[in-house]
């Protein structure tokens, strides 16, 4: 490597590196004296990283649920399909501390099976 590419690789990636770092937030946003349980009909669903997230009606309520990478999602066998639209599903999680409508959900129940996302 040339003493110049090497220079433009080190200030590349010293650019990129920030800016990944602060696009991945951490979970101390969320409350987790505050645990709960609720059961409903998924509504939206993404199955991207960095996470994969349900939007889930309630009682009510509109919750935008945030759930694994998709890689653990793979892992644990959860397929797009199994939180497609019209799905339903039971979640466990942790209310955000800020935003009212959003949860880190720590386990799903899909089709009778829990499956752990953490």
């Amino acid at each position: 490597m040339t003493p110049i590419s090497r220079r433009l690789f080190l200030a590349l990636t010293s650019a990129l590196v920030p800016s990944a770092a602060f696009a991945h937030h951490g979970w101390g946003g969320y409350d987790t004296a505050k645990s709960f349980e609720v059961t409903g009909e998924i509504l939206k669903s993404t199955y991207e990283n960095p996470h994969c997230e349900i939007a889930v009606e309630v009682d009510g309520k509109l919750w935008h649920f945030v759930l694994a990478p998709p890689s653990r999602m793979q892992r644990r066998g959860i397929t797009p399909e199994m939180i497609a639209p019209g799905k339903t599903c039971t979640v466990f999680g942790y209310p955000h501390t800020s935003k009212p409508d959003e949860a880190r959900i720590e386990y799903i129940i899909l089709d009778g099976k829990r499956i752990e996302l953490r």
